[in-house]
C-alpha cells in the first residue's frame, strides 16, 4: 500500500488551478492554428488569430486567458493501492482555494439562491473514481459559465435513435450561438441515467483533441456531428465561417431499455484543463 500525504495533493491542485487558467494545452493551440489555416471567412480567420495571440500573451505573462476563471471541476482517479494520509476532499478544496488566491484568479462561486460569493472559489465540484494501481490522477477543468450555461440534457425515447441524438446535439450547439465563445469543443454523454449522462458529457471533454472514440460506431457519430455542426453553425464567435466546433467527443454507458439519455456539455475555444499524476 502506497501512502500519499494530503499536503502533496493540495500543492498539486494549486499548481493545476493556476496553470489551467494561464497555459493552454498543446492540442488546443494546435487545433486553433489548424482552424485558422482552414477558415473560409476572413473575419473569422482574423478572430482566430487574435485568440491564438491572446493565449500566447497569457502564457508568457502568466495571466488568465479569460476573465471568467470558472468553477473548478476536479476528476480524481484513485488507485485502490493508495492510502491518503489526511483528508483527501479537504486537501483538494484547499488546493483550489490557494490556487485562485495565489494566482489572482477571479472568484466566481456563490450561493445559488442568496448569490453571496464564497470569496474562495470553493467548493469545487469533485468527482472520485476508484481505479487499479497505486497512483492518484487529478484532472482540473475550470468551467466558465458562458459555455456551461449553454449545456443541455434530454431524456429521448429509444425510438429517437441515432437521428434523434444528432438532432438534439446539433440543435443545442446551434441555439448556443456565440455565447460559449466558439469554436467550441462539444462533450456528449449518451446512456446511463439522468445524472450519468451529464457526467459522461463533462468527462468526454478531458479526451485529447483529435483522439476519436475507441468504438468505431461512436467515432463515426463524432465525425458526423462535427461535420453537421460546422456546415450549419454560426462560426467563430458567431461571425460565420466553417469552424463552429473544433471537436465532438462522445462517451457512452449502458442504459435502460425504455430510455435514451443524452447530455451536451459545451466548452469554449480555450478549453482550459490540466492533469497531474501523483
Amino acid at each position: 500500500m502506497r501512502e500519499i500525504d494530503a499536503v502533496n495533493i493540495t500543492t498539486a491542485v494549486k499548481k493545476l488551478a493556476i496553470e489551467a487558467a494561464t497555459d493552454l494545452e498543446p492540442d488546443i493551440l494546435d487545433a486553433l492554428v489548424a482552424a485558422r489555416d482552414r477558415e473560409t471567412s476572413e473575419l473569422a480567420k482574423n478572430i482566430l488569430e487574435l485568440l491564438i495571440n491572446n493565449a500566447d500573451i497569457a502564457s508568457r505573462e502568466k495571466i488568465p486567458v479569460c476573465q471568467d476563471t470558472g468553477v473548478g471541476v476536479v476528476f480524481v482517479d484513485i488507485g485502490q493501492e493508495v492510502h491518503v494520509t489526511g483528508n483527501l476532499y479537504d486537501a483538494i478544496q484547499e488546493g483550489v482555494r490557494a490556487g485562485y488566491q495565489e494566482g489572482y484568479l477571479r472568484k466566481s462561486v456563490c450561493d445559488p439562491l442568496l448569490r453571496v460569493n464564497t470569496a474562495t472559489n470553493t467548493p469545487a465540484i469533485i468527482h472520485f473514481d476508484i481505479v487499479s494501481g497505486d497512483d492518484i490522477k487529478i484532472s482540473f477543468l475550470p468551467k466558465g459559465c458562458g459555455s456551461e450555461n449553454m449545456s443541455k440534457l434530454t431524456m429521448l425515447p429509444p425510438s429517437a435513435g441515432t437521428a434523434g441524438v444528432i438532432g438534439f446535439v446539433a440543435d443545442t450547439v446551434f441555439a448556443a450561438g456565440s455565447n460559449p465563445c466558439p469554436p467550441v469543443i462539444v462533450g456528449v454523454g449518451i446512456g446511463g441515467t439522468f445524472e450519468k449522462a451529464a457526467f459522461l458529457a463533462k468527462r468526454a471533454l478531458l479526451r485529447p483533441l483529435g483522439i476519436a472514440s475507441a468504438r468505431d460506431d461512436v467515432a463515426e457519430l463524432e465525425k458526423r456531428l462535427l461535420s453537421v455542426i460546422n456546415e450549419k453553425g454560426q462560426g467563430v464567435h458567431g461571425f460565420g465561417g466553417n469552424n463552429t466546433a473544433l471537436a465532438v467527443h462522445i462517451e457512452t454507458y449502458p442504459t435502460h431499455i425504455a430510455s435514451l439519455p443524452v447530455a451536451v456539455n459545451i466548452q469554449c475555444h480555450a478549453h482550459r484543463h490540466k492533469e497531474s499524476t501523483l
